[in-house]
């Protein structure tokens, strides 16, 4: 606990082997079984395991290298636009296949500042690993560029996707952010438990070259 008494709330997923719709698969081992070179004592509980995991599992982080070749990957985006102020945003009157427009946002507008990572609670993370999940509120185009008007670091929100119902195979929202330099976050867990509209967000990544996505812990410190 920080000395000042900060709140941490985790707003990340917890996920669970051969439960994801991914693909997560974990396999647990004695060190010896992989490992006979390691002596142990058999009434030691000395464990290890293997992980075999999707990249777009859980709350996961998407980089531009998702749909640009050249785009960066995991490790090649600064963590200065993944630690920082950030702010959430409650939709929660949104329903599925109800857009998210420039017109929700112009209201708070003088909230958004430039560098802010910007979370979207639509409510939607209860239905996490479920088919509703699919059947979920969107962001228009011009939310989109309106965001990316604003000099975000980076967005995240509580939906498995950003994209309305006729944009998922072309993606143009997640195109549109990648071209900025954008990452983005999906599903997000628990914004509903902040106490505070701005926050210390961190969003950390494991640092393996060539991802263009992956499951991350992110925390909010109010």
């Amino acid at each position: 606990m920080f000395k000042n008494k900060r709140r941490i709330v985790d707003l990340s997923h917890t996920m669970e082997s051969g439960k994801e719709r991914y693909g997560l698969e974990t396999k647990r081992y004695f060190v010896d079984e992989l490992w006979p070179e390691y002596t142990r004592n058999p009434k030691d509980w000395y464990i290890v395991h293997q992980i075999s995991l999707n990249s777009h599992i859980g709350t996961h982080i998407e980089m531009p290298q998702h749909y640009f070749k050249k785009g960066k990957d995991v490790v090649q985006m600064p963590l200065e636009r993944l630690v920082g102020e950030a702010i959430c945003l409650k939709f929660t009157n949104k329903k599925a296949g109800e857009a998210i427009d420039v017109d929700d946002f112009k209201p708070i507008s003088k909230k958004i500042n430039k560098g802010d990572i910007v979370f979207i609670n639509t409510g939607w993370h209860r239905y996490y690993n479920t088919e509703k999940s699919h059947y979920r509120p969107f962001l228009t185009i011009g939310a989109i560029r309106w965001l990316i008007d604003k000099r975000i670091s980076c967005l995240g929100v509580d939906l498995t996707g950003i994209e309305p119902k006729g944009g998922r195979k072309t993606q143009p929202n997640h195109k549109t952010l990648f071209k900025n330099d954008i990452p983005l976050i999906e599903a997000l867990a628990n914004l509903d438990k902040l106490r505070k509209q701005r926050f210390i967000a961190v969003i950390l990544p494991l640092a393996i070259k060539g991802l263009e996505a992956c499951p991350v812990r992110v925390i909010a410190i109010e």
